[in-house]
């Protein structure tokens, strides 16, 4: 048996310090090892991450208090650890790599210079010798052109290359536990990969105890060597990765796993006689960067985009993050102009119109964003956020209100929902708060640009649900933007995949993900994490060439 890092020990963290405290953490006990990976999985709100904050001691002062038990990093307590102590132990023998990197990075510092600071905190090395150490650590990390990024800024970086120099900075002193706090969540299955096939890298070289701390079980069946499953601030079930895959001895577990989407696509619906309601022809944007000096750059972000969608039909586009999907959308909305081409809404074009012209038109269009607390107003109520669009149009405030009281038992909330504030929700609660509003003016076309990337499995499995009743109810017309090829194969009818602003393959859903055409389209089914499980019916699955695409 290795030896083990970290040990937690029936560990209770309160809210606040009265004994009637609310415990967020009740009674946690878990071991990793030295080499090993234990996943730490449950829902949003489980406990997952104010148990990895706990033992980083980050969690918010006189908030979150640890009341009871222990945390020992290689047999030293963290509970009862001094501020500077605990200072000292980070980077060096601890580190955490965080979920979003943009939000982690400061925006105002070259990245190079962001993992100096570590060392210099750390070390008395000589800013020579730091460079070099940490210019070697970048290139460990797989990261191109070394030189150029250690001088660039975050916002130069794609999220792929951020969450490396997250990782860089994390392991640069070589730390005996490293905690991943979601660390692919919002990343693309490709670069998902890459990152996943990293930290292994990494680990074997190392021997690092890796805490990796997630909801996405098909990064558990990539990654975990153990999982402990989380639920309501308690451990439900802990076990080796085999053994909680194919047996899950708890409810909770054998829920979990069931609400992963297959690989394998639906069953496909009869062929659609109903009227086209979208459709683009060459659709192309091109962004130009201009420069004091020299000739200005172009880049095109989407090029010959040709698609078609018919009522009550859904339309995926996926591709991992660059690839213009998101961008096709947003030219299709007119939330950007498209440089080129058409774009046909209920038979009217849309494309070249004035912002003036194109209001009696908006209506017709929606669009769920991925983030819906970012999307909504945090000072106005959920019942005015969803009144607001038919309000503009003339329709009567009382009249609206009432409306929003009927999509908001539409998207299954409560009552009393409609006088309450976004914060008071949960993130899929949030979510189905931004598809009611989306379908408060009656729209023919509804666009949702990764509305349930964020989500943990289970929400997810909801909102999808939710998708499939409005769209059964309505008979709205779907157009799904999504990285999650599992996404894509439970919600769409037909698959449009993209690749550097380019329509590579598209064709039903069935065909495009058990038979793919094209190379690039076989590179992104290979990359889906766990693709080799099928964890509804907890055993792994026939990964030969054209089974289900799985």
């Amino acid at each position: 048996m290795s030896d083990i890092v970290l040990d937690i020990d029936n560990l209770v963290v309160t809210l606040g310090k009265e004994a009637d405290s609310d415990r967020v953490i009740d009674g946690v006990s878990l071991q990793v090892r030295e080499g090993e990976t234990l996943c730490l999985v449950g829902e949003s709100g489980s406990g997952k991450s104010v148990t990895s904050l706990t033992v980083m001691g980050l969690q918010q002062k006189g908030a979150l208090v640890p009341v009871s038990g222990s945390a020992r990093l290689v047999g030293e307590e963290l509970l009862t650890a001094s501020d500077k102590r605990l200072r000292q132990l980070r980077a060096t023998r601890m580190a955490m790599i965080f979920q979003e990197p943009m939000t982690a990075l400061n925006p105002v510092v070259p990245v190079g210079r962001q993992i100096d600071e570590v060392l210099r905190a750390h070390t008395n090395l000589d800013a020579g010798t730091r460079q070099q150490r940490i210019l070697a650590m970048m290139e460990h990390v797989r990261l191109p052109d070394v030189t150029r990024i250690f001088k660039s800024y975050p916002h130069q970086l794609s999220g792929g290359q951020r969450q490396r120099i997250m990782i860089a900075m994390a392991l640069v002193l070589e730390p005996k536990l490293l905690i991943a706090d979601e660390p692919t969540t919002a990343l693309d299955v490709t670069t998902q990969k890459q990152i996943l096939a990293l930290i292994r890298d990494l680990q074997r070289d190392h021997g690092t105890a890796v805490l990796f701390i997630t909801h996405d079980m098909g990064v558990v069946a990539e990654i975990a060597d153990r999982v402990a499953v989380m639920r309501y601030g308690r451990i439900v079930e802990t076990g080796p990765l085999d053994d909680v895959l194919r047996a899950p001895t708890m409810e909770y577990t054998r829920n979990l796993l069931s609400s992963v989407p297959s690989l394998v696509p639906r069953a496909p619906r009869p062929e659609s006689t109903e009227p086209i309601v979208l459709e683009t022809s060459a659709l192309g944007k091109v962004y130009r960067e201009r420069s004091f000096v020299g000739k200005a750059r172009e880049v095109a972000a989407a090029k010959d985009v040709t698609l078609t969608l018919r009522k009550g039909r859904t339309l995926g586009i996926v591709g991992e993050s660059g690839s213009g999907k998101s961008t096709v959308a947003r030219c299709i909305v007119r939330l950007i102009d498209p440089t080129t081409g058409s774009v046909r809404l209920v038979g009217r074009e849309i494309s070249g119109l004035s912002r003036t012209a194109l209001q009696p038109h908006r209506k017709r269009i929606q669009i769920v964003f991925q983030d819906p607390y970012r999307s909504l107003n945090p000072r106005v109520t959920v019942g005015e956020s969803i009144a607001e669009g038919p309000i503009n149009y003339g329709v009567p405030r009382n009249e609206a209100l009432k409306r929003a009281g009927e999509l908001l038992e539409l998207v299954d909330l409560p009552a009393d929902a409609i006088s309450r504030y976004p914060h008071q929700f949960s993130g899929g609660q949030r979510q189905r708060i931004a598809i009611a509003r989306a379908l408060a003016l009656d729209p023919d076309v509804l666009v949702a640009d990764e509305a349930v990337s964020a989500l943990d499995v289970s929400v997810q499995a909801q909102v999808l649900d939710l998708f499939d009743e409005i769209q059964a109810r309505l008979g709205i017309a779907l157009l799904f933007i999504t990285h999650d090829l599992r996404v894509a194969a439970q919600i769409c009818d037909d698959v449009v995949v993209m690749q550097h602003g380019r329509v590579v393959e598209q064709g039903p859903a069935a065909a495009v993900l058990t038979d793919p055409q094209q190379a690039y389209t076989k590179q992104l089914l290979d990359a889906a994490p766990g693709r080799h499980w099928d964890f509804a019916n907890f055993r792994p699955v026939d990964s030969s060439p054209g089974v289900g695409a799985v």
